[in-house]
């Protein structure tokens, strides 16, 4: 039997390839290492590997720009499920390296600026190098081939390639998070459980006044919560900027459909990039008069006014 390729940000010990493990196991899928984001989504595109598991949103620096910048450019795709990872590193170095001696540290640029303060306070004057990823900058520095000192490594791999651990819990706050997911190509959409996002790219019209207001009205009007909107920048149209949000709700309900309806109405473009069941798995709460019941009174009611019989 062929299993499913899933492409990830590698190499192997990366919290990209936890999120892996977390969401399909290791009997269940071939595991693609890739050197960062736009690769594993590109892979996916061309057809290399069936699926990606990718970095889009940790607690801390907020979108990863590489995955929500490469979701919104290209052939389409969709999220097909989520997973959030509690995040926390170990400053690994090669045996007899004390945290004293380390003048240069490297990591993935997330993980740098996830640690800041740390860093600020244990490493004053410490040369930072971002590295592809945090496991790359550890295996590089197993390998001998690292330009630094010491690297942010996910808990365990240090030891695991033979390094030690100068610090452990390495992280500005200790309850950071990072959501991953699991990314295809559009097929049939994971049905609705009732605890599910829908994720969106929307451009706003660049020559009305309100266009943000208009479009963020389409989602209150139906009783559709926002759990996360961000701006990101048009490389092609400086000055204007497209709306990357996760919207609380599933495309097969009627609320959030008549709000994608309103988009597509009053926006240039509008993006669907999947309804997929929400890591937390909590119901949304429904506003009254947003229950589907209320959608089907509503347009029963309007039918009745056009067939003459109200």
């Amino acid at each position: 039997m062929t299993l499913p390729r899933y492409a990830y940000l590698g190499p192997a010990g990366t919290f990209t390839e936890a999120a892996l493990r977390a969401m399909v196991p290791d009997a269940s899928a071939e595991k693609v290492p890739m050197v960062d984001v736009p690769s594993a989504l590109g892979a996916v595109r061309s057809g290399d590997v069936d699926y990606a598991i990718v970095a889009i949103e940790n607690s801390v620096e907020g979108g990863v720009t590489a995955t929500l910048d490469t979701l919104a450019e290209g052939e389409p795709l969709v999220i097909l499920g989520e997973v959030v990872l509690p995040i926390v590193f170990e400053l690994a170095a090669r045996p007899g390296t004390a945290i004293e001696d380390v003048q240069r540290v490297s990591a993935h640029s997330h993980g740098l600026n996830q640690c800041r303060r740390w860093l600020a306070e244990n490493l004053p004057g410490a040369l930072q190098i971002p590295a592809s990823s945090n496991a790359a900058a550890a295996v590089a520095l197993a390998d001998g081939s690292a330009e630094f000192d010491a690297a942010l490594a996910p808990p365990g791999l240090g030891e695991t390639l033979g390094l030690v651990t100068i610090a452990s819990g390495v992280a500005d706050r200790t309850n950071s998070m990072t959501r991953f997911v699991r990314i295809g190509r559009p097929g049939s959409v994971p049905a609705p459980t009732g605890a599910d996002k829908t994720t969106l790219v929307v451009h706003l019209p660049s020559d009305k006044a309100g266009a943000l207001l208009e479009m963020l009205e389409q989602f209150s009007a139906r009783g559709v919560n926002l759990s996360r909107i961000e701006s990101r920048p048009r490389g092609d149209r400086p000055g204007e900027y497209s709306f990357s949000m996760d919207a609380m709700g599933h495309i097969a309900e009627s609320r959030m459909a008549e709000a994608l309806i309103g988009l597509k109405r009053t926006c240039p473009v509008v993006l669907f990039l999947g309804s997929y069941p929400a890591f937390h798995g909590e119901p949304h709460a429904v506003a009254p008069g947003t229950t589907e019941r209320d959608f089907e009174d509503a347009a029963a009611w309007v039918a009745s006014l056009r067939d003459g019989l109200a």
